[in-house]
């Protein structure tokens, strides 16, 4: 495969997603070769009005896509919506719920016109329970599916992830969901809804912790950075430049940390004898720890630690990571072509053969591509400010821009 094509070349999406887990889902679908159009409001998909981090997510999910800005409540931007479709494999959303149907854009309504239709829905609390009609964000999914019960110091208050984790596990589930559905379409030449929530996402990040609970029959517990029932694990411990995270909690490793450390007599030591002890006496282990790693940097720490086979990691900011040479060796980072200077996101997190797209373009502007979608359904310039006049696309100077972000 050559750099701009990918295994789903000549596949076409319509993207109405917004945020983070619709467009991400379409992101994925676009680094895999897909020609993916974004459907969006007049005004843009809403995190384009959020500042900073509106204009992140904008950039960094929806690269290499075109923009067809249209008012979805005037008929004439429901035809164009038709018209699109009937050349289209997938069409991704992650609108409210009731709000795809009352358009008229419900799976039921679309599969019955187009059966080859691959049609891929995101909700906040899935479809048949008592919250189907309540709209979703990360943040509640973190909150009402356990992620921030468990996540915090043991004393402390609940914490949310550092970013929006259950957006993210969305976007890649409902990404898997239509890339299957696409290869049972070639055995059975019919489309397939595929609908994921944010629900079933935060759940399924947190599998493990689930089976400790059905083990155990105890909820988890906010414990700060160990794991409730093995110590050394997962424990941070700070060194002289900063924080190392370790985990040496089997009797094998516990010995080898003994020895590395210089203080092989822990081994025996009645409040560090086993796992079970350990975890009793988690704050007087890291406190020891502490003091016998204290005068190491985090690079000898990490070092020292991995050469004797002990799992260990160095607690790294951005600006760290970006001269990462182990991340540069993996080519996940997407360099993006931009008007305004290049910048970098991560691409897909796999190659195929060895092939990834490693390069991309911007995040078109609101509608930059009008013209040209409506040209090429047949619309005439005409036609298209009349459109315009109606209301049901953006204006046709906004749509003149970003040409360069059309992709066969």
């Amino acid at each position: 495969m050559n750099q701009q094509e990918g295994p789903l070349t000549g596949v076409r999406v319509l993207d109405f997603g917004q945020y983070i887990a619709g467009p991400g889902a379409g992101q994925l679908l676009s680094d895999l070769g897909a020609t993916v159009i974004k459907i969006e409001n007049v005004r843009g998909d809403q995190a384009r009005g959020i500042g900073v981090f509106g204009e992140a997510m904008v950039r960094a999910f929806n690269r290499d896509k075109e923009s067809l800005a249209l008012d979805l409540r005037k008929p004439e931007a429901r035809l164009i919506v038709h018209q699109l479709l009937s050349e289209t494999d997938v069409l991704i959303h992650n609108f409210r719920p009731g709000a795809a149907e009352r358009l008229g854009l419900g799976p039921a309504a679309l599969r019955s016109q187009y059966p080859g239709l691959i049609y891929g829905s995101i909700t906040g609390f899935g479809l048949g329970g008592p919250s189907a009609s309540r709209p979703g964000l990360d943040i509640a999914a973190q909150a009402e599916f356990g992620m921030m019960h468990s996540t915090g110091e043991a004393e402390g208050e609940p914490q949310r992830v550092g970013f929006a984790v259950v957006d993210v596990a969305a976007a890649n589930a409902l990404a898997t969901g239509i890339i299957a559905a696409l290869f049972a379409r070639t055995k059975t030449g019919q489309g397939a809804h595929v609908e994921t929530s944010l629900l079933e996402s935060a759940m399924a990040l947190q599998a493990a912790s689930w089976g400790e609970y059905t083990i155990t029959g105890k909820p988890s517990v906010r414990k700060g950075n160990g794991q409730a029932y093995a110590a050394p694990a997962a424990d941070l411990v700070r060194v002289k430049d900063g924080m190392i995270v370790l985990s040496a909690y089997t009797a094998e490793k516990w010995t080898v940390l003994c020895n590395v450390i210089g203080h092989p007599e822990l081994v025996t030591d009645p409040r560090f004898v086993d796992n079970s002890a350990r975890v009793k006496h988690r704050s007087e282990l890291l406190a020891t720890l502490g003091s016998a790693l204290q005068e190491g940097t985090r690079t000898q720490t990490v070092e020292l630690m991995l050469a004797n086979g002990i799992v260990c990691g160095s607690v790294r900011s951005f600006d760290e990571i970006a001269v990462d040479r182990d991340l540069a060796a993996s080519e996940i980072m997407v360099t993006v072509e931009s008007a305004n200077g290049n910048f970098t996101s991560p691409g897909v997190p796999f190659t195929l053969d060895g092939w990834r797209r490693t390069s991309s373009v911007e995040a078109p502007e609101i509608g930059a591509q009008n013209a040209r979608i409506l040209a090429g359904l047949g619309y005439t310039d005409m036609q298209i400010e009349q459109l315009h006049a109606v209301g049901a696309v953006s204006a046709p100077q906004v749509a003149a821009a970003g040409q360069q972000h059309t992709r066969k």
